[in-house]
C-alpha cells in the first residue's frame, strides 16, 4: 500500500485549542444520573451520594465542561422542582424519555458534583425555551448567581447554598428545530424568543456566554436555513451557535461509518460559512463561535420505540446503553481529530453523554464502574491535545464510501504544546491494511519520540464489559523512529494512534 505523508511546520497553524473542547454532557436520561454518577448507598458513594469510583474515572477522562440538565429533558423541565429539601421535591413525568423524574438530584447536587470533580470542570447550563421563556431564565439566573438580598438568592441560601453558583455559560434551549422537542418552534418563533432571552440575560449579566440553538443535525431539512434565520435575530446578542451530530454504521456500511468525520467537518465548515454570511449581511465584525455540544457514536436505529405502555413511567430505566467496540473507538478518535482540526472556530464541545447513556463510562447499580473503548481516545486527546493545532495537510491513499464519497485512509492532526513538544493524533481507516506513515518536521522541531500508543485489536468488535472490563485498552507501538527531522512508522489497520514527540 502507498505510504501516507504529511508535514508538520510550527509556522503553519490552525489556532489554539480551547480547553472547553473536551466537555461532556449530563442529562436526566436513563441511568446517566441515577445509578450512574449518583447512587446513595453504593459502597463507593460519598456523603452526597456521588460515586467516588465514577468521579475518579471522570477526572481521568479529563472533562473540562459539563452541559446540564438536557438535552430533550430540559424542554419540559421546571428548575424550581430541582431545588430545596429533597423530600419536598415533586415527582413528575418526563415526556422526553417517558420516565418518572424524582428530582433527588438537582441543581445544588449538580454543582456539588462539579465541586467534587475539581476546578477544571465548568457548567454549561441549558435553559427551557420549549415550554418556558424569558422570565423563567431570569429567575433561574437570580437563584443561581445573585449573591444575596433578593427573594431567590436568599432562597438558595436557605436551601443550603449561601455562595452563588457562578454559572457563566448558558444554552438558550435545546434542538428547538426538532419536531420531537416539547415546545418545538419555527426558526422565526425560536429566533425571536432566543433574542429576547439573550437580551434580558445581557442586561442582567453582560459577561454571560450564550449558546443559541443551531440545527439538530446536518440532515435536517432546514439545516443552514435555520441557522441563518435564528442568527438574523440573535447574531449580536450571542457568542456561539450549537451543532449536534451522531453517527452509526447503517446497513452494515462500516467503511462509511469510519469516514463519519468527513461529514462532521463539512457540518462545521458549512455552519461557519452560514454564520459568516449572516455577519456580512448585518455588516457585523463579530465572529460567532461554534459549540459542538452534542456528538458521539449512537446506535439510534437500535432504540426500541413503543416498548412501554402508556401507563408505564419507570424511574431511571436502562435507555441508550450502547456498548462500544474498537471500531466505535476509532470513529470517536477521528471525530476528535475533526474538532481539533477546526479549533479556530469550534470553541467548546460536549461528548454526549458522560455515564451509562451512550457514554465512555459504564456502571452497574451496587457494582463496579469501567471504561468503555471510547473512553481512551477522549482521555488521550484531553490530556495531550492542549496547545496550538498545526495545519496538517495529508497526502494519503483514498477509498470510496457509499455515504460520504472519497475519504483518505489517514485522518490526522497535530498539536504543539507551549514547551515545544508535539502530539500527532492519527487514524488508519483501512479495516484490513496497515498504513505506512512518513512525517516531515520543519522549523524548530522535536528530536525524539516519547511514545506511540495505538488502540486496535484483531477483533474489531471487541469491547469492555462488566465481565471483562479491561479487554480493550491502548497498547505501546514499537518501531516508530524520528531521525533528522523525519518520522516513520506504520499504523495498524483500524487504529487510533497517539504519537508524542519532544
Amino acid at each position: 500500500m502507498r505510504t501516507a505523508r504529511l508535514t508538520l511546520d510550527p509556522d503553519f497553524t490552525v489556532g489554539d485549542v480551547d480547553p472547553r473542547l473536551f466537555g461532556s454532557f449530563v442529562e436526566h436520561l436513563g441511568r446517566c444520573v441515577y445509578t450512574g454518577l449518583y447512587e446513595p448507598g453504593h459502597p463507593a458513594a460519598d456523603a452526597a451520594g456521588l460515586r467516588r469510583d465514577v468521579l475518579a474515572l471522570i477526572r481521568e477522562l479529563g472533562v473540562t465542561l459539563v452541559r446540564y440538565p438536557g438535552g430533550n429533558f430540559v424542554s419540559g423541565h421546571r428548575w424550581e422542582d430541582s431545588v430545596g429539601p429533597v423530600a419536598d421535591r415533586p415527582r413528575r413525568l418526563d415526556d422526553a424519555w417517558h420516565s418518572t423524574e424524582t428530582h433527588h438530584f438537582g441543581l445544588s447536587e449538580f454543582h456539588g458534583f462539579l465541586r467534587a470533580l475539581g476546578p477544571r470542570a465548568a457548567p454549561l447550563m441549558a435553559l427551557n425555551l420549549g415550554t418556558r421563556g424569558v422570565a423563567d431564565a431570569l429567575r433561574l439566573h437570580e437563584y443561581a448567581n445573585h449573591p444575596s438580598g433578593t427573594a431567590l438568592s436568599d432562597l438558595r441560601a436557605a436551601h443550603g447554598d449561601p455562595e452563588p453558583f457562578g454559572i457563566r455559560m448558558w444554552c438558550l434551549g435545546n434542538e428547538m428545530d426538532g419536531p420531537w422537542q416539547t415546545g418545538h418552534k419555527t426558526a422565526e418563533e425560536y429566533g425571536r424568543l432566543a433574542a429576547e432571552t439573550a437580551r434580558a440575560l445581557r442586561r442582567r449579566d453582560p459577561g454571560a456566554e450564550l449558546v443559541v440553538c443551531g440545527s439538530s443535525g446536518r440532515s435536517m431539512p432546514d439545516f443552514a436555513a435555520w441557522e441563518a434565520t435564528v442568527l438574523a435575530h440573535t447574531h449580536d446578542l450571542v457568542d456561539h451557535i450549537s451543532l449536534h451530530a451522531y453517527y452509526e454504521p447503517l446497513d452494515g456500511d462500516v467503511d462509511s461509518f469510519l469516514a463519519s468525520a468527513v461529514d462532521m467537518e463539512r457540518q462545521i465548515e458549512e455552519t461557519a460559512a452560514t454564520c459568516d454570511h449572516v455577519a456580512a449581511r448585518l455588516k457585523s465584525a463579530k465572529r460567532i463561535g461554534l459549540a459542538f455540544d452534542e456528538w458521539n457514536v449512537w446506535y439510534a436505529s437500535r432504540r426500541r420505540e413503543g416498548g412501554l405502555g402508556p401507563d408505564e413511567w419507570p424511574e431511571a430505566p436502562r435507555l441508550l446503553e450502547d456498548h462500544y467496540t474498537v471500531t466505535d473507538a476509532v470513529v470517536v478518535g477521528s471525530l476528535l481529530i475533526a474538532l481539533l482540526r477546526h479549533a479556530d472556530r469550534v470553541r467548546l464541545a460536549c461528548l454526549a453523554q458522560l455515564v451509562n447513556v451512550i457514554a465512555p463510562i459504564m456502571t452497574e447499580p451496587g457494582g463496579p464502574a469501567w471504561r468503555q473503548t471510547i473512553f481512551f481516545p477522549f482521555a488521550q486527546a484531553a490530556r495531550h491535545g492542549r496547545g496550538r493545532v498545526l495545519d496538517v495537510r495529508v497526502d494519503a491513499p483514498v477509498h470510496r464510501t457509499d455515504r460520504y464519497g472519497e475519504a483518505a485512509l489517514l485522518h490526522a492532526t497535530a498539536v504543539r504544546a507551549e514547551d515545544g513538544s508535539v502530539t500527532l493524533f492519527a487514524v488508519n481507516r483501512s479495516r484490513t491494511e496497515p498504513l505506512p506513515l512518513d512525517v516531515v518536521l520543519r522549523g524548530p522541531r522535536p528530536t525524539e519520540v516519547i511514545g506511540h500508543s495505538a488502540l486496535a485489536d484483531a477483533d474489531p468488535e471487541a469491547r469492555n464489559t462488566l465481565d471483562r472490563p479491561e479487554r480493550v485498552s491502548p497498547h505501546r507501538v514499537a518501531g516508530t523512529v524520528l531521525r533528522d527531522g523525519r518520522l516513520t512508522t506504520v499504523l495498524e489497520p483500524l487504529s487510533w494512534n497517539v504519537i508524542r514527540l519532544r
